[in-house]
């Protein structure tokens, strides 16, 4: 268990201040790396006598290049609102999803942190989407007592930021190395590898690092190491370096929009070998990126929507309801946040009436019984080690495959 015995000042409100909100007045706000802290529309301290909801912040890239993984995690966060809600919410209480919006560097994630610490008051953070603006935003919670739970924060040393961060999203030294040896089983000639990636993305670099160990450990020969940036969507003179040196196997490390482009790129240049893909590519939102050249790509994976379980197959019904499509990753992970906060927040509230709690003792509350609990969610059942970090056991590799028109494709998950 972590050690969160620290008692902050009595500045922050009482719970019962914070459980009330006016009934439909509570808003979703925005925040992008050039606001303030104080430019947020969202209210969730006004009372009424007839409502009152239990706000939980949601922090993640909603506009900028990351915006499309931001964009499934809001989509799974809102599935999971609404799900736990039509249950009860807490004991009776409903959950209320404050968003606010990272846009995708440092700057945005801390403003957003700090807004919805300071001006939402909520219990818990779900957030930020990437690992690097984990590094800078997670701090801000810790110094308040906040509890975080990254959803797709995949990155070395996350939980050991402190000790109110924990993730749902399994580190990617457990992940990654599945693709490689998948793209091994598929073609077993493989014998040179070139590798790309992010470096001014913090995952992208711990990523890297994983990928080039697992070639080593593979008894592959690495050929070349390419570096781009994420907000690149020119890629010909590091696909062309690479091509001329004939691998078996490219290896890239960025987020969806420049690995998309990336991709392709790479194809159009006639480069007709394997590639695998890292987390950051994990979103069927690089299809419209690189099209009908996306085809044949790898991706681990740290879910399925075939995972049999009863919270899965509601999950991914009612985002294929709605979205008319397969659920991703990042939807379920952030499902996966949603809930940890649900069942934890129920347990605390049977020890101790949330609205009896105040404010700081809710959030050192809270971060125990996170860190304590057993979590069936559509990722499989998890737990969390005592420094935060998510203990799951199932993990797969996907394909992306497309249909016949060469238009529509899908992730296909590999036996």
């Amino acid at each position: 268990m972590k050690d969160s015995i620290a008692r902050t000042t009595a500045l922050l409100s009482t719970c019962a201040v914070l459980l009330t909100a006016c009934g439909g007045g509570t808003q979703t706000g925005t925040n992008s790396a050039g606001n303030t802290a104080n430019s947020t529309t969202t209210n969730t301290t006004a009372t009424t006598s007839t409502s009152s909801v239990v706000p939980i912040g949601v922090a993640v890239a909603q506009t900028s290049n990351v915006a499309l993984l931001g964009q499934e995690q809001v989509a799974g966060a809102k599935i999971a609102e609404k799900y736990f809600n039509d249950k009860g919410g807490i004991n009776g209480t409903p959950i209320k999803l404050v968003f606010q919006d990272t846009s995708g560097d440092e700057a945005g994630a801390i403003n957003a942190f700090q807004t919805l610490i300071n001006k939402d008051k909520v219990i818990g953070i779900v957030g930020p989407t990437l690992s690097q603006q984990a590094f800078s935003a997670d701090p801000v919670a810790e110094r308040a007592k906040v509890p975080v739970i990254g959803p797709s924060n995949t990155a070395k040393n996350i939980p050991e930021i402190g000790d109110y961060i924990a993730r749902v999203s399994a580190p990617v030294s457990i992940v990654a190395p599945n693709s490689v040896k998948a793209a091994l089983k598929q073609n077993p000639n493989i014998k040179q590898v070139a590798v790309f990636y992010a470096q001014n993305d913090a995952f992208s670099k711990s990523e890297t690092e994983i990928f080039q160990q697992t070639v080593k450990d593979q008894k592959l020969e690495l050929v070349t190491v390419q570096k781009f940036q994420t907000s690149d969507t020119d890629f010909q003179s590091q696909a062309t370096n690479a091509i001329n040196l004939k691998p078996d196997l490219i290896i890239i490390s960025g987020l969806a929009a420049d690995g998309g482009n990336l991709v392709r790129q790479l194809r159009e240049l006639g480069y007709t070998g394997s590639i695998v893909g890292g987390n950051g590519l994990n979103t069927s939102n690089i299809l419209p990126v690189c099209k009908a050249l996306c085809d044949g790509v790898l991706i681990a994976q740290a879910y399925s929507p075939e995972h049999p379980g009863a919270i899965n197959a509601t999950f991914r019904k009612a985002y294929v309801d709605q979205y008319k499509k397969e659920p991703p990753q990042f939807s379920a992970q952030a499902f996966a946040a949603v809930q940890v906060y649900v069942e934890a927040l129920k347990a605390v509230d049977k020890k101790s009436k949330l609205s009896k709690l105040p404010l700081p003792q809710l959030r050192r509350e809270l971060n125990k019984q996170i860190l304590s609990g057993k979590y069936n969610t559509p990722l499989g059942e998890i737990s969390f080690t005592p420094i935060g970090e998510v203990v799951q056991k199932d993990f797969y590799v996907a394909q992306i495959k497309l249909d016949q028109d060469k238009i529509q494709g899908r992730f296909t998950f590999l036996k």
